[in-house]
């Protein structure tokens, strides 16, 4: 160990230039660092993204960065709105998606008054659909005002209820509850063209649509469903009695309902008008109710064994 004097006397020890400081490292790779460098990784990364996107754009692919990109990419979505706004159209001119909003505007007071009546309409009197400035108010506030809602779970709830009937029959397969839901769709839509054209050939003036006519003809799936049901429960003789009373309430409903749209306003008030064309809207009135019960037998009772 090297020593030297000072001009006090005392010695003193000379330090060597290698030595090291306690608990430090000059590698760097000790634990104590307090920071780490990263600038080597940072540019790393940057030069990884710079050869990513060299690749891209080598492939084919145009910088997200390019204008060209945005400008194509901002062309191709005006081009999907505009599409978007064709189809709208279109599907509104053949399927009026707006006048559907107002056969479903129904709440639960509705449907429960509805169902009742479907099923006992004899001590209902005033029939008239309320107007609210020539538009007909929504179903939720007007018990005769057509509905689609009824239908479309009646339709649902048939098929449903088929299936249930196949089973205990040990004949339910998905192919015959599909075969037993495509015929029952296929009545349905005959049934309403048959009446499109009886008014047609009548040249009635009415204020009916197809989807009124629609409507009226889907009631009759709440008849069907409580006479499978009731014969599923208690046997054949209560599906016949059931199905019989739902029968002459459907018949009931529909010369009530549809009076009043294609009679004229003194045959519907209950006036004897005499007439050719009076007479062939009477007659049209009464077989649109007659098939109902026709339609409502003939697709329930294969279901009763």
């Amino acid at each position: 160990m090297d020593y030297t004097a000072t001009q006090s006397g005392f010695r003193q020890r000379k330090l060597q230039p290698d030595m090291r400081l306690r608990n430090s490292s000059v590698d760097g790779t000790d634990g104590s660092q307090l920071f780490e460098d990263t600038s080597a990784a940072a540019s790393g990364s940057q030069t990884g993204y710079s050869n990513q996107q060299a690749g891209l754009q080598a492939a084919g692919f145009p910088s997200l960065s390019d204008p060209m990109s945005n400008l194509a990419m901002a062309y191709g979505s005006s081009l999907a709105s505009q599409g978007r706004e064709m189809v709208d159209k279109n599907l509104d001119r053949f399927i009026p998606i707006s006048k559907l909003k107002y056969y479903f505007a129904v709440d639960t007071v509705y449907v429960g008054k509805k169902l009742g009546l479907l099923v006992f309409p004899y001590m209902h009197e005033n029939w008239e659909v309320s107007y609210q400035q020539d538009t007909p108010v929504a179903p939720r506030f007007d018990v005769n005002a057509p509905d689609l809602y009824i239908p479309a779970m009646g339709f649902i709830t048939y098929i449903l209820v088929a299936g249930l009937a196949l089973g205990t029959q040990n004949k339910f397969s998905p192919e015959l509850l599909g075969v037993q839901a495509s015929s029952a769709l296929v009545w349905l839509i005959m049934e309403v063209l048959a009446v499109l054209l009886s008014l047609y050939l009548v040249t009635v003036n009415t204020d009916l649509t197809t989807i009124d006519l629609l409507a009226f003809s889907g009631y009759k799936y709440v008849g069907m469903i409580v006479g499978v049901v009731a014969g599923l429960l208690f046997g054949k003789p209560a599906y016949y009695l059931s199905l019989l009373w739902c029968c002459a309430a459907i018949f009931v409903f529909m010369i009530r309902t549809l009076r009043l749209k294609l009679l004229s306003e003194a045959a519907a008030e209950g006036r004897l008008v005499r007439g050719a064309r009076n007479q062939l809207r009477m007659y049209l009135t009464m077989s649109i109710a007659a098939a109902q019960p026709i339609f409502m037998y003939w697709l329930t009772y294969h279901l009763i064994r």
